[in-house]
């Protein structure tokens, strides 16, 4: 599989290939199935249609890694704005925002981590404003570090902010604790980032392991856990559990991506469940989608089995 990653982020950066996938109807009905548009308006449009279905959202405007101060900027506003839109259409109360924090100057050269902070906090204060939250996603692991210590420094004016920890990290267990008291949101999904062998493991059988005893912490703890994952024995799993440590419905939460197995994202909350769906939108859908199968080409085969069914 490692050998399809080049040429993917190769296909990534070729705009001809972005409009032939994108116009073609098999890759645009592909397209739309997991990214609802480029808009603001596209995005909050499809959580309205998630909220009549019982389900809560969290939405992320898409773009990652910028080296580009301006473009910072512009994606803090991009995040004020749809949250500003939330608010308006009644929507904040059942979807919140997810953040990379590489998207808002994390990798900027001087002081990357410092207008990062700033720019959360921007967005923070945003979607308290609007009476929502925000979540940190996680990247790949060389941010790890910076992602935590930044939500620490958040968590001191906006203890509702969400943490992302990801299964397949070594570490993870162990952030697992720290993170593991009362009030603190953490995001448990098993990650995407093609990662090396001495941080992370390799092996599916021993991410799955990571991933529930990781679940085993969170919904032992004190916070409030947010199960990432499409895996049917992952939700069957982090069910039992929640059963065994006497959680109620509403103390945690399942989080699927915007596209992936909607009906049982239906099922779970016509049972009672909290559902949150993960939609991306904006105009870098392209190279996210690229780079998604980059880090892990495996993921293609996903793709197209959801696509045949969409259980």
């Amino acid at each position: 599989m490692s050998l399809l990653r080049q040429p993917i982020l190769l296909l990534a950066k070729s705009e001809a290939v972005k409009k032939l996938v994108s116009t073609m109807p098999v890759s645009s009905g592909i397209v739309t199935s997991y990214v609802p548009g480029e808009t603001t308006e596209s995005a909050v449009t499809a959580t309205a249609g998630l909220v009549d279905d019982g389900l809560h959202v969290t939405l992320d405007f898409l773009g990652e890694d910028t080296l580009d101060a301006a473009q910072a900027d512009a994606t803090v506003a991009a995040y004020k704005e749809v949250l500003a839109e939330l608010a308006r259409r009644g929507l904040a109360g059942r979807a919140e925002v997810s953040v990379k924090l590489s998207a808002v100057g994390q990798a900027l050269p001087d002081n990357g981590e410092k207008i990062a902070l700033e720019n959360a906090r921007d967005i923070c204060r945003a979607a308290r404003n609007a009476g929502t939250t925000v979540t940190l996603d996680m990247e790949d692991h060389t941010t790890t570090d910076s992602t935590l210590s930044i939500l620490r420094e958040l968590r001191k004016d906006f203890p509702e902010t969400g943490a992302v920890l990801q299964a397949m990290l070594h570490r993870t267990e162990a952030d697992a604790r720290t993170l593991a008291y009362e009030g603190s949101r953490v995001r448990l999904c098993k990650g995407a980032y093609h990662e090396p062998e001495s941080v992370a493991f390799q092996d599916k059988l021993d991410i799955d392991k990571s991933y529930v005893r990781c679940l085993k912490v969170l919904l032992g703890g004190q916070g409030y856990p947010m199960v990432a994952s499409h895996d049917p024995r992952m939700i069957q799993i982090a069910a039992s559990l929640a059963s065994r440590y006497g959680r109620r419905a509403g103390t945690y939460e399942f989080q699927m991506l915007y596209g992936i197995r909607p009906e049982e994202q239906k099922r779970l909350a016509a049972a009672g469940e909290t559902v949150r769906v993960y939609i991306p939108y904006g105009q870098e859908w392209y190279g996210y989608l690229m780079r998604r199968l980059a880090e892990r080409p495996q993921n293609l085969s996903f793709f197209v089995r959801s696509l045949v069914s969409k259980k």
